[in-house]
């Protein structure tokens, strides 16, 4: 079987290539080789190619750019998904789309399942709610795959910022009324390529167990990296200003991938594994 990966030089593109190198023929692509908001070019590169199945990572993720450029959020996330599903159907391949859980309003109080009612409220969320709409649409073959609050080793995410800031002496301002689910991208790509092993088409819930603020979440890693005595200043989303309106509540679960074995351990452990890993944990 041959895979296909879009947004190759990202963190879980990347991280992917890694883990299926070794047990299948895997394909990398990323700008400039391939601009998935071309279709022409898109339906070329993937008939040139012809894997199995495409997975779709590639992605416009600068949250607060979205809001910016709204339009420009839907050409890359929605109608560049749509590109890459119509050109792995054309040639009998699946698509594995990357999704977010900021589809969803973040108004109830419990995690949201797979087939809860999708209504994104800022504009990197509607781009990718029209993405999942697209490839649902065009390609039958499909695993829609919804994450959150993705941190992965090398670049700069919030784990990294705040242990930064911390070795730094810098004061830090964390808020206390997001809540999600913290996701290693180690974990998310070992669970995407047990769910492509299935051929159970459908959407799903992919993330470390347990939903948390994003206080408890920075908290927690900075305890276990020694600096637990660090003072943190417990602030709300409406002081932090920024472009986008993040959704207060946006817990997923994993109820169908569950339902085939396919589980992603508690996100304390993930985060513990990612800083032994940085040479962080104390």
């Amino acid at each position: 079987m041959t895979i296909l990966i879009t947004g190759a030089a990202g963190k879980l593109g990347s991280t992917l290539l890694q883990q299926l190198q070794d047990q299948q023929q895997v394909i990398g692509t990323d700008l400039p080789e391939l601009d998935i908001s071309d279709f022409a070019a898109t339906r070329a590169f993937i008939a040139q190619h012809q894997p199995s199945v495409v997975i779709h990572v590639a992605a416009w993720t600068d949250v607060d750019g979205c809001a910016r450029d709204p339009q420009r959020a839907i050409r890359i996330n929605g109608f560049g998904a749509q590109n890459v599903a119509i050109a792995a159907a054309a040639i009998g391949a699946a698509i594995v789309y990357i999704s977010s859980n900021e589809v969803f309003d973040g108004t109830q109080r419990r995690p949201y399942y797979e087939y809860d009612r999708c209504q994104p409220i800022n504009p990197y969320g509607y781009s990718k709610w029209v993405g999942e709409q697209a490839v649902a649409q065009v390609n039958p073959r499909h695993y829609i795959v919804r994450t959150a609050w993705l941190f992965a080793h090398g670049g700069r995410n919030f784990i990294q910022a705040i242990l930064g800031a911390a070795q730094a002496n810098k004061p830090l301002k964390i808020v206390i009324d997001e809540i999600a689910n913290p996701t290693y991208t180690d974990d998310l790509a070992t669970a995407l390529v047990a769910l492509i092993a299935t051929g159970r088409y459908g959407t799903y819930h992919l993330v470390n167990e347990g939903a948390v603020s994003r206080y408890e979440f920075g908290r927690y890693a900075l305890e276990r990296a020694g600096f637990g005595a660090l003072p943190i200043e417990r602030i709300t989303r409406t002081e932090w200003q920024r472009p986008s309106t993040p959704p207060i509540y946006a817990g997923l679960a994993n109820l169908a991938a569950a339902s085939v074995g396919i589980t992603l351990r508690p996100w304390q452990a993930a985060v513990d594994a990612f800083l032994q890993r940085e040479g962080y944990l104390k």
